[in-house]
């Protein structure tokens, strides 16, 4: 799945899957509630970092492309009665599709940089407006799913079953992810982060490579936005285009390390625990860990611009000064 260039980013690595692991021995519903909301957002933030992490292609609006993944299957199951699954699998269609459409669009005029992701935000806006305006949508009260516990609704009434359920798709999205940093797709990506120019020269097809790259993070954001579908049976339009979910994607890969395999998971997963700890400990303090993840994320691009798998990847006998292969 990886290369590993220090003893650093070992112990990283292993203290993760030590505490994903070790959930299933804490009789602690709270922990194991706390860790399978983090792993949904790992799958957002893995999303995000295959056109911000290793096509330079930042995004302000992924909001745009959960929500999508999740109305499309609430719509289908809500209204048309169609299997959870099959309306999965539409979600995830439908989300590309739409990732897919606002990269064409916006490549095709040569938006770029920071104007992408104002696009990307402008996008996210629209949806949450036509979300809250339309009868098929639920409009402002939103779509509830009816309670079925079943494999064959997704929806599991033991959360141990559920925690592996989640923990299989994460590790189901990182190993796409790695197969994607390691392919010509993914080096196609990288020299378009590096000098789009110079790719271009190369003969590379940038446009189309932009457009797929934004298709298939539209894909794992819309598998994110499924699975909080079925796991609260609930979606409107603020949960599902708000501004919030937008900053948890491009956040946890940031703190983790941006174009890396492991980064978005132990991003997501520091912050989650830092949040959830200032919650816990200052529960008179509502907001604060908003305010911590500012703090963090400002100490981040200050002192570890590679994130903290760049920065472990300093700490061994073999480290190597900059590890962007974790």
């Amino acid at each position: 799945m990886m290369k590993l260039n220090s003893t650093g980013q070992l112990v990283l690595i292993l203290v993760a899957v030590a505490y994903l692991l070790g959930v299933y021995f804490i009789s602690s519903p709270v922990w194991m509630g706390f860790t399978i909301n983090a792993l949904i957002v790992a799958v957002l933030a893995l999303s995000w970092n295959v056109t911000g992490g290793f096509g330079g292609l930042s995004s302000f609006g992924h909001a745009v492309l959960y929500g999508t993944g999740a109305y499309t299957s609430a719509i289908l199951q809500v209204t048309y009665g169609v299997n959870a699954w099959v309306a999965l699998v539409a979600g995830i269609a439908m989300a590309a599709a739409v990732g897919g459409f606002i990269g064409a669009l916006a490549f095709r005029y040569g938006v770029k940089g920071s104007y992408f992701a104002l696009v990307t935000l402008a996008f996210a806006e629209v949806f949450r407006i036509c979300a809250a305006s339309f009868d098929f949508t639920g409009g402002g009260s939103g779509l509830q799913l009816k309670l079925a516990p079943g494999i064959s609704n997704i929806q599991f009434a033991d959360r141990t079953v559920l925690y592996t359920f989640l923990l299989a798709i994460v590790v189901l999205v990182m190993l796409l992810t790695a197969w994607i940093k390691y392919s010509r797709f993914g080096a196609y990506l990288v020299a378009v982060r590096e000098n789009e120019d110079a790719a271009r020269a190369l003969g590379i097809d940038t446009y189309r490579i932009k457009v797929l790259a934004m298709a298939v993070s539209g894909a794992f954001g819309g598998l994110a936005g499924v699975l909080y579908l079925q796991l609260w049976l609930f979606i409107d339009s603020s949960i599902a285009y708000g501004s919030s979910v937008s900053i948890e994607a491009l956040i946890g890969p940031i703190i983790g390390g941006a174009g890396t395999v492991w980064g978005p998971v132990l991003g997501t997963l520091g912050l989650h625990l830092i949040g959830e700890g200032a919650k816990t400990l200052l529960s008179n303090a509502p907001g604060l860990n908003f305010v911590l993840y500012a703090v963090v994320l400002i100490c981040a691009l200050r002192f570890m611009p590679n994130g903290l798998v760049g920065l472990a990847g300093r700490i061994g006998p073999f480290a190597k000064k900059e590890s962007k292969d974790a």
